[in-house]
């Protein structure tokens, strides 16, 4: 893609990224534990979203691949809390859960 491109979501591309579609990272967290994204069916083809809004989730980690948040803040209706909370959100869902320990 080139500058000003459009993103598979129909949201412009900030810089050229490259996507492998065989890696989905983001089908296997569940976002519906997240609070500042939702999915409505027939909104976005029921895309995770960002809540009230119609910029999904995908469109964020797409360009922040290659640009600064501060890039992706000046081209998407989204604020730093909301794109902070879902980067946290992905970091502690890609972490190996905590094995129990044994007491005896």
């Amino acid at each position: 893609p080139q500058m000003g491109a459009v993103c598979s979501t129909g949201y412009p591309m900030i810089a050229p990224v490259s996507y492998d579609r065989s890696r989905k990272y983001m089908a296997t967290l569940d976002w519906s534990q997240c609070p500042v994204v939702e999915s409505i069916p027939g909104k976005v083809s029921g895309a995770w979203v960002f809540r009230g809004t119609r910029v999904p989730v995908s469109a964020i980690f797409e360009n922040l691949k290659s640009s600064t948040i501060e890039e992706v803040l000046e081209n998407f209706h989204v604020t730093r809390d909301q794109i902070q909370t879902v980067l946290d959100f992905a970091a502690k869902s890609a972490q190996a859960p905590l094995e129990t320990l044994q007491v005896g």
